[in-house]
């Protein structure tokens, strides 16, 4: 019996972001070196791929790697680079199985030519698929991103291609990485912590956020449905009342 039958239809976030985190730490407590457990996150990854896709949700984007996470040790980053390409080379056919669209935010500029090119071969080989978005988030920062967009609309006012006065969240929307994605419906973070992170700092305005208390590895479908289940069980009020959602 599947999983997700008793969920809501109708309910369903349309776009969730998910922070995976503890990789590391999982590999720490099985005496692994830290590549083990990033290799058994991709695994997690694709089981939950899948089960969003079907379950329904529309947009699923994972945190894969932060403009902060080049300050790792140049051997790990060199593993999490590699690992990216082979990935990306595997899951083309489970994409494309599942008719998933494969995006990416980021500064792409700062990955290696080899990942570069391969992540923008499963971009165009996957563009006409329509089930599910899937968006990487890869070298990216919500605040280098909020950065680039104030720059840019500094620019267009400069040369009046915009007026001050026009600058609305449509405009700064537009000027974003996610200019083509909804906002995020719900956030997912595992490993314990309780932060952002720098993740979607303007997207994530009115999302609920799901903490757990397991690593990213563990992470699997029984996990997920717990959070849309929760997350159906919420009051979404963006700013009103009860009372104002009921009438």
């Amino acid at each position: 019996m599947d999983t997700y039958q008793h969920l809501r239809e109708k309910a369903l976030p349309k776009h969730i972001a998910i922070i995976m985190d503890g990789n590391g730490r999982w590999a720490k407590e099985r005496g692994k070196l830290r590549v083990f457990g990033h290799e058994h996150g991709a695994r997690a990854v694709r089981r939950t791929v899948e089960e969003c896709a079907r379950i329904g949700i529309e947009n699923l984007t994972l945190y894969a790697f932060s403009t902060e996470n080049w300050n790792r040790p140049k051997l790990e980053i060199e593993t999490l680079m590699r690992l990216l390409v082979s990935s990306l080379r595997k899951e083309l056919k489970t994409l494309a199985d599942n008719n998933i669209r494969l995006n990416a935010i980021g500064n792409m500029d700062m990955l290696p030519k080899l990942a570069k090119k391969e992540l923008n071969e499963v971009i165009e080989k996957t563009a006409q698929n329509t089930r599910m978005t899937l968006t990487l988030a890869l070298s990216y920062g919500a605040r280098e991103e909020l950065k680039q967009a104030v720059k840019s609309i500094a620019s267009k006012v400069k040369n009046n291609i915009i007026s001050p006065e026009d600058i609305d969240e449509t405009i700064i929307n537009t000027h974003l990485y996610t200019h083509d994605l909804p906002d995020v419906d719900m956030l997912i973070r595992t490993s314990g912590e309780q932060r952002i992170s720098n993740f979607l700092l303007w997207q994530i305005a009115y999302a609920e956020l799901y903490f757990l208390d397991i690593f990213w590895p563990d992470f699997n479908e029984q996990h997920l449905v717990a959070a849309i289940e929760n997350y159906q069980n919420r009051e979404r009020r963006f700013g009103k009342t009860s009372e104002q959602l009921n009438t």
